[in-house]
């Protein structure tokens, strides 16, 4: 039998992108999303693109850094199907 999977779906509010907070409130969202993962066997955290988990190099270190080890795998949606965001 196959083991089921699901996905939880992280989406940052646009408003918080190059806003000067404290990373634990800035990126609050993706923590708890860590979480969840961790307690939901077979889940995975999905975002629809990588600028989701950090404004810059040490953000999104900082952010694949809190989600390695925990076995939860992050899935990022190809950004070709998705209408351009710059």
């Amino acid at each position: 039998m196959k083991e089921k999977r699901e996905a939880i779906a992280y989406v940052r509010d646009p408003k918080t992108r190059n806003y000067p907070l404290a990373y634990e409130q800035k990126f609050s969202g993706f923590l708890k999303a860590i979480t969840e993962g961790t307690n939901r066997p077979g889940a995975s955290i999905l975002i629809a693109e990588p600028w989701v988990i950090g404004d810059n190099y040490e953000e999104i270190v900082e952010s694949l850094s809190r989600l390695a080890g925990t076995d939860v795998p992050l899935l990022i949606v190809n950004p070709t199907a998705l209408p351009a965001r710059n």
